[in-house]
Order: C-alpha cells, then structure tokens, then sequence
C-alpha cells in the first residue's frame, strides 16, 4: 500500500527536503505552503518527476478550519493518511521579552503549537487503529532551542518548541496502543531561509565556528532523520526526540 504523507511548510529549506525525501521513500505527498505557492509546486513537481504522486495545499496552519480543509482534501485526492510532518514554524519576530508584542506570542504559538495539535488531531482521527484506521506516523520539527532557550530574543520561539516536545512524549504514549507512533527532531542550527529572514543571509555561516562540528546542518541532514522515523525500521521507536544539531 503506498503511504500517503503530509508535510507542512513543505515549500522551502527542511520541509521541502523532508517531502522530497519521502517521495523518494514511494509515498504520495501533500505539500503544504502558507505564501510560497510557486515554490511549492517546484517541489511537487520534482516528486511527481520522480515517479511519485504529490499535490500542494495552501493552508494557515494557525487556522483551525483551514488544517482541517486540508485533510479532508487529502482524503479525497491522495487518500488516508499514513505519515505526518509537522515542520511548518516559524521565529515570528525578534523582541526581548520586555517589549514582546501581544501578537508576536499569539501567532508564535498559533503557528508553532497550536498548528501541530490540530494537525495531530486530525492525523489520529484517521490513523488511529481503534477509529477504524491502519495506524501510521507521526514527526514533530522541534528544535534545539526548546533546552538551549533560543537565540537572543527569541524566547517565544524557543517556549513554543518546548510545548511541541510536550506533545510529542504526551501523545506517543496517549497513541501507543492505537498503531500510532510520535517522535520528533530538534534541529541545531540548519543552513536555511527562517535565518536570513531575521538574522541576515550568512547567519548559519558565521555561526558555524561555535558548532562542536564546525559547520551548520542541511535540510537533507534532517529529511534522512525524518524519513528514518516514519520508516518500519523505527518500528519500536516512540515518545523519542532526536537532536540532529551536530553536536550542539
């Protein structure tokens, strides 16, 4: 039975490469986007020439009612849901908690917490072996500022990641019985887009030198660890977090 994924923020840097690779994997993918239309279907368009199936799906992960559109409309197009990668997130703005904007905290979490919970929702409804389902998977895109707090000003970020850890080890063990497994990934720091939106082009770059590695990561680097998760040779990994952060 072909595996059907879906990946939020799936248009660009870690989520790109993860439904790249899951294509690659024989699964048909939804990639999910919230403004990059184009560039999403950049990626879906490589998948498809690989000889898998892929759609794209613009949704606000911050909207309720728009992540569930969105799963009703794999459904109907590439059919029950075998995989799920909630990587879509974001830093939102760079603020030192004495001027931290309301609405800075509540699209933060929006996005980066609430989004996933719902999405896992929806996820479980389907996969869930005691809802009629023939279970599945399920990777959390973490990252390592949920224990390191962040780069500077950035501590709503880093909460929200802590809260998607929660999630992951809570979850796991709700769904354990039910053919569901939940792990995640923390990400060190990730040569991608979400850094030179806030910190200039050669963030990742500049910062290698204080790495144990020396070198930031790539968005394939963390694809392979998802792909593995998702995988049956993780078939008893569950409730687990994996730092991929090169020693960080």
């Amino acid at each position: 039975m072909t595996p059907v994924a879906i990946v939020t923020g799936a248009s660009r840097g870690i989520g790109a490469a993860v439904a790249r690779a899951l294509g690659r994997a024989g699964a048909s993918v939804a990639v999910h986007y919230g403004t990059h239309a184009e560039e999403a279907e950049a990626v879906a368009a490589e998948i498809r020439a690989g000889g898998a199936k892929a759609i794209t799906i613009g949704a606000d992960v911050a909207s309720e009612a728009e992540i569930t559109a969105m799963f009703a409309r794999v459904d109907r197009e590439l059919g029950p849901i075998t995989w799920l990668v909630n990587n879509a997130g974001g830093i939102v703005a760079v603020e030192p908690i004495a001027e931290v904007r309301r609405e800075t905290v509540e699209r933060v979490l929006a996005v980066n917490l609430a989004g996933p919970i719902y999405c896992c929702r929806e996820a479980v409804r389907r996969m869930s072996t005691a809802r009629g389902g023939a279970g599945g998977a399920i990777v959390n895109i973490s990252s390592m500022a949920a224990v390191l707090g962040g780069l500077p000003n950035e501590v709503p970020y880093a909460a929200s990641k802590g809260g998607l850890d929660s999630l992951t080890i809570g979850l796991a063990r709700e769904v354990a019985t039910e053919g569901i497994r939940v792990n995640a990934i923390r990400p060190g720091v990730i040569d991608t887009p979400i850094h030179a939106m806030h910190h200039g082009e050669r963030f990742a770059t500049d910062f290698a030198p204080n790495l144990p590695m020396k070198r930031a990561g790539t968005s394939e680097e963390i694809a392979e660890a998802a792909a593995w998760l998702l995988s049956p040779a993780a078939s008893y990994v569950t409730g687990s977090i994996l730092n991929v952060s090169g020693g960080r």
